[in-house]
């Protein structure tokens, strides 16, 4: 009998890379937007892998998969499927933690540069014929402040790299890796409050668990210093978006750059994208042409394998 995937996220004329590869098993694809719905608990039923982006996959939803051997995850996190459940039902759970590392870390270093520079503030004046420089001053030289990674992953190791040849200090918070494995990339290991005191520009680069969620309250944001500047491109809620907005308009930190929101996409009149202070964009960090194409033939191979009888590349959990 032939299998049964299930895409979440495009219907069959956005699939085309997927079609490619998942035709080495052949199998009936359903194309379903919304799981919970009456359509998506039939055809996660008889589904032999899901295949999801950004949708979340609840237990409720994962008891009901009866055949499912695969949930595959286009995407660095998991946060929105529940690993535990999938692994109590015998189902694998993949990831693409490596499709995006240039893309991620380029875009934190851009954000970086526009927030030294004050970029966003010297376009808004020319475009309103104001050739005026003194509004922004004082900026500093960039080489030589301190650039803070949250972080040591593979997307923390890049931007690390990039922070380096840029001439900056770079520093690194992660309890989970060795300090030796920090240190022997020319980077100097850190804990958390050395980190926060420090750095001029603070990065995060780390998953979004019950112990990294809020990860920069008041508290965080208090050790901060007034000139400083924070950084996210990972996921949104590891910031307390009150206190940081708080933070911004008592002047307490010097401003941030968001690529990732508690809530996207978030309504018109949300104040984070009002600060002057703060840099918004829509969650654009991972993309292009190229590690689109990377994450949408990864996701799909990982179908081909376990549906194969092989073990996936980038399990999230194990299955025995």
């Amino acid at each position: 009998m032939k299998p049964t995937v299930v895409i979440t996220y495009a219907d069959a004329a956005d699939t085309k890379v997927e079609q490619e590869v998942l035709s080495a098993i052949d199998p009936t694809i359903l194309y379903i937007r919304d799981l919970a719905s009456e359509e998506g608990q039939e055809a996660i039923a008889e589904a032999d892998a899901v295949i999801v982006a950004l949708e979340e996959v609840r237990a409720d939803l994962i008891a009901k998969m009866r055949r499912c051997k695969l949930i595959s995850r286009l995407g660095t996190g998991v946060d929105s499927i529940d690993v535990v459940a999938a692994t109590k039902h015998n189902i694998w759970v993949t990831y693409v933690p490596d499709y995006s590392m240039d893309e991620v870390s380029a875009h934190t270093i851009t954000l970086l540069l526009a927030l030294a520079r004050r970029l966003p503030r010297l376009i808004t004046l020319t475009r309103q014929g104001i050739w005026d420089s003194r509004s922004v001053r004082p900026i500093q030289r960039l080489r030589d402040q301190t650039l803070g990674i949250v972080g040591f992953g593979r997307i923390g190791r890049e931007t690390a790299k990039k922070g380096l040849g840029l001439g900056l200090n770079v520093i690194i918070h992660d309890p989970y890796v060795d300090a030796r494995a920090i240190e022997s990339g020319g980077f100097q290991a850190v804990n958390w409050e050395t980190l926060l005191r420090t750095s001029d520009y603070i990065s995060l680069h780390t998953p979004l668990t019950e112990t990294t969620y809020h990860l920069i309250d008041d508290q965080a944001l208090s050790l901060m210093k007034p000139t400083a500047f924070l950084i996210n491109t990972a996921r949104g809620p590891l910031i307390d978006e009150e206190a940081l907005l708080r933070a911004i308009r008592s002047e307490q930190i010097a401003g941030a750059a968001l690529d990732v929101l508690t809530v996207e996409p978030p309504p018109p009149d949300h104040p984070l994208l009002h600060e002057e202070r703060i840099i918004v964009t829509p969650h654009i960090a991972f993309y292009s042409e190229a590690s689109r194409r990377d994450l949408h033939v990864r996701g799909a191979e990982e179908v081909v394998r376990v549906l194969s009888g092989q073990s996936p590349r980038s399990p999230v959990n194990q299955i025995t």
